[in-house]
């Protein structure tokens, strides 16, 4: 390449000294400005000893050509000088000749650009009329001669515009970039392209070229040069260039939208149909409010009018049942549901069994236990992101394979950014003449770095596009690395000049370096950066190779040694930031270990807590202060001891059971598994334990094994209900392809299953035993010692204490909750709530932000921050074709754009296209279209490209090489052709070789006469945001179906960062899909194991509410959907089940003896049950459930990592709030409207506390025990 750019300005200063004559002794600065006379012609000698060769002044008439100059003229610059007069020689037109052939490589894919350049330098060269447009103004004497050293070209303003535009869009596809950058300086417009053109300097113009505006004013005699300029798109097809050359050329694509969100004004149009529904909700609800208190008012008035005209005499037989039956009673269900019959038998029997024999039950759960945990053996952690966010047989997974496979590993990346921004003014210029001078130092020191193990160089390690120099991206590379090169006085244009004409300034290897890679936060001018950006560039290898090992382990050391550097850019002013390839995972891993503590506080609390509040209805302040001895025996300790174990057995019998299964553990389950089933298990230890205390009081006279049945034959059946629809819902996400997900449900349901049969077996035999230890008196924890036996708290009625949470429910909040003004405030109010959490459904963000899964303190943090600020370049993508048998002319015309029969909608064309509409395409650069470079390279006039002994290949082939393809090679000709190709290095005369540009952009199959893989390289724009990283891969997913739907060829995109983004394309569905199949299941269980339709649909209405307002939340919580989020939705909507589903059996099998406590005349039929269920497990739900996780999760705010303290305490907290105030405040209330029937509960007959009941003998009741009828 860098031959090509050196030939490039020798064919520059070329076509300016190509006028050579002899003149005499004085000076002709061109005093005369008419038709048929020159300005320059011949040369006078040359400025050095190896100076180029300057023109003379010659005010002279143009000269009638020889035959011979005629002949060569027209063969250069075509038909129009076959008769003419020149002011030029024949040495002057075979010099033309030979330069612009070197040309024509760079811009002859558009013939348009190719004959605007040929007309502009045959004519400045030759033109009878130079003196019209040349006007010579400096000169300098050579012995008796005049050399011009500087003039005016005048060119009219439309002739400038015309030739620019004509050029501005070629592309070279050595380089993948413009042809400006090349003949142009990368000019923006045509006055800085002649500009470029004019300048003198070294290897370009030989002497100073000037293009000032036409002034009739200040040049009254010059006519401007203002030749017919052929336009890109010109009619003419002969001069017509490609859609990749010419946008005017380009078909109109189908209009693409931007994929926007619908809006009303400033709100989406989900959140707008929201605030409509639940507007009108309101009001219908307040007409018929309103409508209701009236007629209640009017019949009211209308019926004591009666009374008082009928005079009647009250009956004392009014009151008469009361005195005998509890008007409860007539409200208490009578049915048997056979399955709840049957539950409750067979839970009664395990109960029985496991507390009679709890040695066995106990030793027997533990070899289960320790069998299923002989897995661990194959237990292995996965980390690595690619497969843990995409499924192996997803296509994001199966292109990254297709890719590695035929082209190679994506090269590593070592990047850092140096920037001052250290000042509290803020950011400012990073560079100064010392800054370079350390940063030179720096480069060098990483260049001699070795490795720790194996001592390698970056020489050993790098990436190597053309086999001999190191890939690094710095503005050190504009010098060679060498800071010899700087001058301490003229740095600043140094560097300037290089990035206005990064070609001027080749790295070793040889591809100009993009300002936009180097410099960061600049306007007009790089030295004004904030930033600079280095990029050195490792060679990857296959995973699992000793090659990968190597450049791990240099990547290590340049950690080390940037750590180091960080501290000496701090002592200079200056912040360096960096990120090696290996970095991510090792920060990643870092933040789990960092997080370790905080979640082992969170279980220590919830273990405290729960081992504590297990006590509280039978340790009491009353009764210790009775006996203290009684806190002793009473306390719980060891029952929580048992429970945190059995969380601790379940949770190691999942791990080994999948491990065993080959279902690997990933950092999720690690973190979040434990946590899970500890919040679940606590759970049901409370329902247990609390409802084997009323056991204990309601049935005294049973034996320990006897009450144990009895306890876990009521609450059986409700810790099946919901560890069945925990686990069910828990294994739809197993469905899912996504590793992280589906590894995480295995494991979620694995655990929250085994731990509910460890409960209900192990924990109750451990009950058993606990029970037998305080009643015979002996000390918790340490049950070899005993204390004075005391009154018996668990015997009779006189020991039934009832618990201040328990009575506050009973006298205080159920009542209130059943009151008709509080259920249609709760229902608004809870309504609202949900219609709130619909409308922000919108704004929940997709993406999981790289900062936030690392540390807080990682040194990646300002990395990060700083690739989004000062980094403008889009990372690269390939559209990569497969299996397609390019060797056909068809197949070709799919690919190709430079040609007439190039499809329109072509591969390349499309790109093009695209790259033209960046805001919906997110495409910045064209495509490297190596099937046109291929052609292009075959072309007889590039005569030192293809050449088959003497002459070029197609040279005098029939049909001859044209733009049609009807002389292109097919078959095994094509390979053929195909194979040398790609072998040819880029030279300074055949700039089109295949080698260093396409080396590894196509496979050849010269067996099969096929392509089996080819890419065409392109880049996104700058990606800032996570929207923006998911908009780029979904538009260049949009984009390839496109070209595969229009063509037929199976085309995909890929870039490195797909693979991390496919599952947002699919993520919304995947979370409708698994959160709605959660829910249905719910339904379902809930139906079977409730018996009804009508209470099922209310938990599932309620279940669904409560994990709506939790994503509502993440919208204001700044929560995005990812696998992460989603995982924790899943257990959201698991654990909403845990708050409602024991509610909602309380109301369905209610509690006889707690249903003859509701307050006689004021509660009825489903007020009555709702009442009856907040009483009966209320106080549970909130001790047990709530204040248990919600210590738990509270713990998590104090973490380090951003990844807990959002995607986990944020989420919690709100379930766990949302989950509890619908459970304990919306769900009763819609039960008691909404409700299905209920049934009788087995285990509610019999037992003293019922039997005195039911003889409405309350004086023998404790106090307050027995509520009677108030106004309150």
């Amino acid at each position: 390449m860098k031959n090509a750019i050196t030939r490039w300005r020798a064919v520059a200063a070329a076509l300016f000294a190509l006028p050579l004559a002899t003149v005499f002794a004085d000076a002709d600065l061109t005093n005369k400005h008419e038709k048929g006379r020159c300005a320059i012609r011949g040369h006078c000698g040359s400025e050095g000893f190896f100076g180029p060769k300057l023109p003379c002044p010659d005010n002279g008439p143009a000269e009638t050509p020889d035959a011979d100059l005629k002949k060569t003229l027209v063969e250069v610059c075509g038909d129009a000088w076959s008769d003419t007069d020149v002011c030029c020689n024949s040495e002057q037109v075979e010099a033309l000749q030979s330069n612009l052939k070197r040309a024509e490589g760079i811009i002859s894919a558009c013939p348009a650009c190719k004959a605007n350049f040929f007309n502009l330098f045959c004519t400045f060269t030759c033109s009878p009329d130079q003196s019209l447009f040349i006007n010579v103004t400096d000169t300098k004497p050579k012995g008796d001669k005049f050399m011009v050293t500087e003039l005016n070209h005048f060119v009219s303003n439309d002739y400038g515009a015309e030739f620019y535009n004509s050029c501005k869009d070629v592309k070279f596809g050595a380089t993948n970039g413009n042809a400006m950058d090349f003949i142009g300086g990368g000019a923006k417009n045509y006055t800085q392209f002649l500009k470029f053109l004019g300048d003198k300097k070294f290897l370009g113009s030989p002497f100073q070229m000037n293009f000032p505006r036409p002034n009739k004013t200040e040049y009254p005699e010059i006519v401007p040069m203002d030749k017919t300029v052929r336009s890109c798109n010109d009619t003419d097809e002969t001069y017509r260039c490609a859609c990749v050359d010419c946008g005017g050329s380009c078909p109109d694509l189908p209009e693409i939208t931007a994929n926007k969100q619908c809006y009303v004004g400033l709100l989406p149009c989900l959140s707008f149909a929201v605030v409509i529904v639940y507007s009108v909700f309101i009001g219908l609800l307040v007409i018929a409010v309103s409508g209701h208190v009236w007629y209640a008012k009017h019949s009211r008035h209308k019926a004591e009018r009666l009374r008082l005209l009928q005079d009647l005499d009250p009956s004392d037989d009014e009151d008469e049942g009361d005195m005998v039956h509890n008007v409860s009673m007539l409200d208490r269900p009578t049915k048997h549901y056979f399955l709840n019959t049957a539950l409750d038998k067979a839970f009664s029997k395990l109960g029985y069994v496991c507390a009679r024999y709890p040695a066995i039950t106990i030793v027997t759960s533990f070899l289960i236990v320790v069998l299923m945990s002989l897995g661990w053996l194959r237990f292995t952690v996965e980390t690595d992101p690619v497969r843990l966010w995409v499924a192996p047989n997803s296509a994001a997974a199966q292109e990254k394979v297709f890719f590695d496979e035929n082209f190679g590993p994506f090269f590593r990346a070592e990047q850092a950014f140096l920037v001052n921004d250290t000042d509290k003014s803020g950011p400012g210029p990073v560079m100064s003449y010392d800054t370079l001078a350390w940063w030179f130092d720096v480069e060098n020191r990483v260049e001699r770095l070795r490795s720790y193990e194996n001592g390698d160089t970056f020489q050993d390690v790098c990436f190597r596009p053309t086999g001999d120099a190191c890939v690094v991206q710095s503005l050190t590379q504009y010098f060679q690395g060498d800071f010899a090169h700087i001058s301490p006085k003229n740095w600043q244009k140094q560097i300037s000049d290089c990035a206005n004409t990064p070609t001027d300034c080749l790295p070793e290897f040889q591809q100009p370096l993009d300002p936009k890679m180097l410099f960061g936060a600049y306007n007009e001018s790089v030295i004004d950066a904030k930033a600079i950006i280095i990029t050195w560039v490792v060679n990857n290898h296959a995973e699992g190779t000793a090659e990968i090992q190597r450049a791990m382990d240099w990547e290590d050391s340049l950690k080390s040694l940037m750590l180091a550097v960080q501290a000496e850019a701090r002592d200079r002013g200056l912040r360096l930031s960096f990120n090696t390839e290996v970095s991510l995972e090792q920060e990643l891993n870092k933040s789990t270990n960092t997080d370790a503590k905080i979640v082992v506080i969170s279980y220590i609390i919830m273990f405290i807590y729960a081992s504590l509040a297990l006590g509280s209805t039978t340790l009491t302040v009353k009764s210790v202060l009775r006996n203290p001895s009684t806190a002793l025996v009473q306390s719980k300790f060891m029952l929580g001891v048992a429970g945190i174990l059995i969380v601790l057995m379940s949770v190691s019998a999942s791990v080994g059971l999948f491990s065993a299964a080959g279902i690997k553990v990933t950092l999720i389950i690690a973190e979040v598994i434990p946590f899970l089933v500890l919040a679940v298990g606590v759970d049901n230890i409370f329902l247990i334990v609390h409802e084997f205390e009323r056991v204990n009081i309601s049935h005294p006279e049973g034996t320990v094994a006897e009450r144990v049945s009895r306890a876990l034959g009521r609450m059986g059946p409700s810790i099946l209900l919901s560890a069945l629809t925990e686990t069910v819902a828990f294994a739809m996400g197993a469905a899912v392809t996504m590793p992280a997900v589906r590894n995480f449900a295995a494991y979620a349901a694995g655990a929250v299953f085994i731990n509910a049969l460890l409960q209900i077996t192990t924990f109750v035999a451990v009950l058993s035993l606990n029970q037998t230890r305080v009643e015979a008196n002996r000390v918790d924890c340490f049950p070899c010692v005993r204390v004075k036996r005391s009154e018996s708290s668990y015997l009779g009625y006189a020991g039934g204490e009832e618990g201040s949470l328990q009575r506050f429910i009973r006298k205080t909040y159920a009542p209130a909750l059943m009151g008709k003004k509080a259920k249609v405030a709760i229902l608004t109010v809870f309504l609202g709530f949900f219609a709130a959490g619909l409308g922000l459904f919108p704004e929940v963000e997709l993406g999981l932000d790289q900062r936030i899964a690392i540390p807080s303190d990682s040194y990646l943090i300002p990395y990060f921050n700083d690739l989004y600020d000062y980094f403008d370049a889009g990372p690269p993508v390939y559209f990569v074709t497969r299996e397609l048998n390019i060797t056909e002319r068809v197949h070709q015309q799919e690919l190709c754009a430079r040609f007439s029969t190039c499809q329109e909608t072509s591969l390349a064309n499309v790109l093009e296209q695209e790259r033209k509409r960046p805001e919906v395409s997110y495409i910045a650069a064209s495509a490297a279209n190596w099937i046109d470079d291929f052609f292009y390279w075959l072309k007889p006039s590039n005569e030192e490209c293809c050449v088959d002994g003497s002459k070029p290949c197609f040279d005098g082939r029939d049909p001859a090489w044209n733009f049609t393809l009807s002389g292109m090679p097919e078959g095994k000709e094509f390979i053929s052709y195909l194979t040398r190709w790609i072998e040819a290095p880029t030279t300074a005369e055949c700039p089109l070789g295949g080698a260093a540009p396409y080396s590894n952009a196509l496979v050849i199959d010269e067996k099969r006469l096929t392509i089996p893989a080819s890419h065409f390289r392109t880049s996104h724009t700058p990606l800032h945001s996570q929207r923006e990283f998911i908009a780029a891969y979904t538009a260049a997913r949009r984009i390839a179906s496109d070209i595969s739907k229009n063509t037929g060829t199976k085309v995909f995109p890929y870039s490195k960062f797909y693979i991390f983004f496919d599952q947002y394309t699919t993520i919304v569905k995947v979370a409708g899909t698994l959160l709605g199949s959660g829910l249905a299941m719910v339904f379902v269980i809930n139906t079977i194991l409730l018996g009804s339709i009508q209470t099922a649909l209310v938990v599932t209405v309620t279940v669904a509410m409560t994990v709506t307002d939790i994503i509502g939340t993440m919208a204001l919580a700044g929560v995005s959907l990812n696998a992460v989020s989603l995982v924790n939705l899943i257990i959201c909507l698991g654990i909403s089940v845990e708050f409602c589903a024991h509610v909602a059996r309380a109301f369905t099998f209610p509690s006889r003896a707690v249903m003859e406590r509701a307050p006689r005349n004021k509660f009825r039929a489903r007020d009555a049950r709702a009442w009856t269920a907040l009483v009966n497990v209320g106080a549970s739900v909130f001790s047990g459930i709530t204040v248990t996780k919600l210590l738990g999760v509270c713990v998590l705010a104090f973490t380090r990592s951003k990844i807990f303290e959002i995607y986990y305490f944020r989420v919690w907290l709100a379930l766990v709030v949302w989950a509890a105030t619908h459970a304990l405040i919306f769900l009763p209330v819609a039960l008691s409207l909404f409700g299905g029937k209920g049934y009788v509960d087995p285990e509610s007959d019999g037992g003293l506390e019922q039997d005195l009941r039911s003889r409405q003998y309350p004086g023998l009741l404790n106090d307050d025990e027995y509520d009677y009828d108030s106004d309150d």
